[in-house]
């Protein structure tokens, strides 16, 4: 027989909710602590390709827009 639970999500913030409490007595986990790697953001623009995509789109975008608006 199926388990009647309620579909609003409030089940699952529960389970989110107890499972940080547990740890609440530990210190807490920083995500952006001292094992990161920072890389300065004019350096990841020059290498991907998706800053290179959207600096031609942008730049197509603009032309087309003159173009059809006449400025």
């Amino acid at each position: 027989m199926a388990k009647d639970t309620e579909a609003c999500g409030r089940c699952s913030m529960t389970v989110v909710v107890d499972a940080v409490d547990e740890t609440a007595d530990e210190q807490p986990h920083d995500p952006f602590g001292d094992d990161r790697i920072e890389v300065n953001q004019r350096d990841i623009e020059r290498v991907s390709p998706e800053a290179w995509m959207d600096r031609l789109s942008t730049r197509v975008n603009e032309a087309v827009s003159r173009y059809v608006w006449g400025r």
